[in-house]
Formats: structure tokens, C-alpha cells, sequence
């Protein structure tokens, strides 16, 4: 990847759709006309309220990230996006009840014209939901043309100059790659002929690459993970990341862990446990989605630990995740951790995590970066995996045969040390040789 010579700034309006408008979609769109009107805070908002070290540490140069870099302002945000169900913003919103109504109402105009379009939508890959806001047809060509024109419609009437795209609709059923996957000019003749491998994720990622749209992949879905959409995104010259926003459990693990790490602190087991109740808990009731999930999940302390440098305090981990679907707890999510560990002498101990957490809460703000992020690496002329991405996802993308980093802290280095290097400043490696001289 080559430093960018100029990156452009972000004049105009910038366009957001939003593959899914439900619980973290309305939660996003809210929040950001609530900030915007200085209603409310931005809080978990790296692009909003994270500042940035510049020089030494003596030097005193700590901007917002947001003055540093040329962002999109939240006055200039436009949003849309699709969704099963043919609820305004508002009404989604309310249905979704993570928001009180206190704060919907100061808003409602707004959200109230913010409307979904009709939906790609297969039962096969979403088992537990069926949709009544659905694109006619089965040919996934013509379903792949038709979000093209939403997207050329919306950028039009909304008089756009930039549009990014965050998935944040349900988890899809697990599935690996396939042939048809693999290259393009086979992805496209699997669109004529409808082949049954690919996802409405799959058509909705490339739609967006095709009008150069940048695409983030907030679920644990395969979609820009496969060759076809990497080659696209290429070809296109737009950038892509992913996958699965890192909120609750997760982010606590990936937190937790490096630290156990840096200590050489063993883990025998690792238990996991979540109860949710909103549509997103519904949609992992269903094993096959649940796969998807899992597998996410339970990639991030293997990269973490690295057991294979370090078998004798990782090496016989036990590691379980298990997700619950419990109606009455709604958005606000519990996740449970009991962590068998031992230390010096091989001594065990224990350590117990009880996160009760706002699941779309800590998604929200996670859109809110990627799509200014992803913004910001297309008018610095940045394109293909955006690995620097990584803090917002539970599974990173990286080229194929490179491992991801899920440090957290790792992530939030690798972030800030991009926009200092996409701006011409010394990278930070917090050796401090100079201050000892």
C-alpha cells in the first residue's frame, strides 16, 4: 500500500446506507441526529470524541482525530438503507426499544422520513425472520441491477458526492467458499444463473463496490471475505473491511486477554455465555446461524494467545461459547465469562465477568466510524482490505494466509498509526529512547 500524496477533503454531503434498519441501524441514525443538534453525546466514538499524540510526548500535540484528519462532519451525513420491513425510521426505532421515546421524539420528523427500501431477501440464509418489504424476483442478476439503481436513486435525490455502505442487517447461516466465489467473472455468471451459494449479503457488497461504494461488514457473514469481492474491490478501486462489530462479550475478551498474555498468566478454560433478546437473538436461535457466530467468536483468542508459541499455558485451553435467545432482556444483552487460570507454580485461580451490556448501544458507534473511515481511505485513494479497520471487528480481515490481529491495543495502535502515516507524522512505537539521551 502506497502513502497517499493527497487525500482529498470531504466536501459535500457523504451518503450512509445501512443493509438492515433495525435495532443498531435506528440506534446509529438517532444518535447522529441527536449529536449533530447537540442533543446528546457521541460517547464510543473514536472519530468524534478520540484525540490523537503527535511527536514526543513533551511535544503537547494531541488533537481530535477529527481535526487532524479531513472527516465528514455529522451536518453533512445523509442516511438510508434497506430493510424486511417497511417501518420509517421512527417506528423501527421504537419497536427496536433501545432508545426511550424522550429521545425519539426530538428527533421523530427526521427519522420519519427516513424510509427503507425493499429488501434482498432469502429465507434459506435468514431462517427465523420472514419479511414483508421484499424486491420481487428471484434472478440474483437482476436483484444485484436493482440495488444498483436504489443506490444511483439515493445518491441523486439526496444530491451526494460520496456514499459508504455498512451492513448492519442479521447474521446469515454459516457458509464456506465455493468455486463460484472465487474469481469475478465467475461470481457474475453465478449471479445470471442464481446460483444458490450466493447471500443477499453477497449481492448487497457487490452492488456497492460496483457504484464505488465502500462496504463494511458488520455480521459474521462470509460476503467480502471470498476472492470475487476482494478482486472486485480492486478492480474498483474502493475499500472493504470486516467482519462482525466487536461490542460486548468480545470486546471484553479481547481486552482481557492480551493482558493475561503480556503476564504469562495460563488459562485452562474459558466459558462464554450470552442471553439476548431482541432480533438479533431471535435470528442465532437458529444453529446454522449460530454457526457463523461462533466461529467468529471463537477465533479471537487463538490469535490473541497464540497457543502454538505458548503450550504450556494455552496450549489445553478449553474454550465455549454459547448465545441464548431470552425475549424479556430485549437489546440489553448479558454476557457471562468464567475464566480458569493459574500462575506461578501452576496455582489455579479464577476470574468471573458479568457485562451487562446495550448491544446496539456499543454497535452505534461503530458505524459511525467505519463509515467515516472508510470515507476518509477513499478520498485518500485507499482501496482493497483495509486491515487498520480491525478495532471495530470481533474477525478482522486480512489477505488470505496472514493471521489477524485481535489485540485490542495491538488495533488501536495500528489505527492511529495509519492516520499518522496517511498524513505524513512520525509513527508512534512508545520506545522512548529519545527522552534518555
Amino acid at each position: 500500500m502506497q502513502q497517499p500524496k493527497q487525500i482529498e477533503d470531504a466536501k459535500g454531503k457523504l451518503g450512509i446506507l445501512l443493509p438492515g434498519m433495525g435495532a443498531v441501524g435506528t440506534t446509529f441514525i438517532a444518535g447522529c441526529l441527536l449529536a449533530r443538534r447537540q442533543l446528546a453525546a457521541p460517547v464510543g466514538s473514536l472519530t468524534q470524541m478520540g484525540t490523537i499524540r503527535l511527536g514526543r510526548r513533551t511535544d503537547a500535540r494531541t488533537p481530535l482525530i477529527r481535526d487532524f484528519v479531513s472527516l465528514a462532519s455529522l451536518d453533512d451525513l445523509v442516511f438510508g438503507g434497506w430493510d424486511l420491513f417497511k417501518d420509517n425510521a421512527y417506528q423501527a426505532a421504537c419497536t427496536a426499544d433501545v432508545l426511550t421515546r424522550e429521545h425519539l421524539d426530538l428527533v421523530k420528523d427526521e427519522l420519519e422520513r427516513i424510509k427503507p427500501m425493499p429488501a434482498v431477501f432469502f429465507p434459506e440464509y435468514v431462517k427465523r425472520l420472514r419479511g414483508e418489504n421484499v424486491k420481487p424476483g428471484s434472478n440474483k442478476w437482476e436483484l444485484a441491477e436493482a440495488v444498483r439503481d436504489d443506490i444511483r436513486r439515493f445518491k441523486k435525490d439526496n444530491d451526494l458526492t460520496r456514499v459508504v455502505a455498512v451492513w448492519c442487517g442479521s447474521t446469515e447461516v454459516h457458509s464456506e467458499p465455493s468455486d463460484v466465489h472465487s474469481s469475478v467473472a465467475k461470481f457474475e455468471a453465478g449471479l445470471k444463473s442464481s446460483d444458490a451459494s450466493i447471500s443477499p449479503s453477497m449481492i448487497y457488497a457487490y452492488a456497492c463496490l460496483m457504484e464505488n461504494v465502500g462496504y463494511c461488514n458488520g455480521a459474521p457473514n462470509l460476503t467480502v471475505d471470498i476472492g470475487a469481492i476482494r478482486e472486485l474491490s480492486v478492480q474498483r478501486k474502493v475499500p472493504i473491511s470486516g467482519k462482525d462489530f466487536k461490542t460486548g462479550q468480545t470486546l471484553m475478551k479481547t481486552v482481557i486477554a492480551p493482558g493475561l498474555r503480556q503476564r504469562m498468566i495460563g488459562i485452562r478454560g474459558w466459558f462464554s455465555t450470552n442471553i439476548l433478546g431482541n432480533r438479533d437473538g431471535e435470528v442465532l436461535d437458529d444453529p446454522d446461524s449460530f454457526k457463523s457466530k461462533e466461529v467468529s467468536k471463537l477465533g479471537v483468542l487463538e490469535t490473541i494467545l497464540q497457543p502454538e508459541l505458548h503450550p504450556t499455558l494455552y496450549g489445553n485451553m478449553y474454550h465455549k461459547v454459547r448465545i441464548e435467545y431470552y425475549p424479556p432482556r430485549g437489546d440489553q444483552k448479558e454476557g457471562w465469562d468464567n475464566l480458569d487460570i493459574f500462575g506461578w507454580l501452576g496455582y489455579p485461580m479464577q476470574i468471573k465477568i458479568d457485562f451487562l451490556c446495550r448491544d446496539s448501544i456499543l454497535a452505534a458507534p461503530l458505524v459511525l466510524d467505519l463509515a467515516l473511515f472508510t470515507d476518509l481511505a477513499q478520498r485518500a485513494g485507499m482501496y482493497g482490505i483495509q486491515e487498520w479497520l480491525s478495532f471495530y471487528y470481533k474477525s478482522p480481515m486480512t489477505v488470505p494466509g496472514l493471521y489477524p490481529e485481535n489485540d485490542l491495543f495491538v488495533q488501536g495502535m495500528k489505527l492511529k498509526n495509519m492516520l499518522r502515516w496517511m498524513k505524513g507524522e512520525n509513527l508512534i512505537t512508545h520506545l522512548g529512547n529519545e527522552y534518555y539521551d
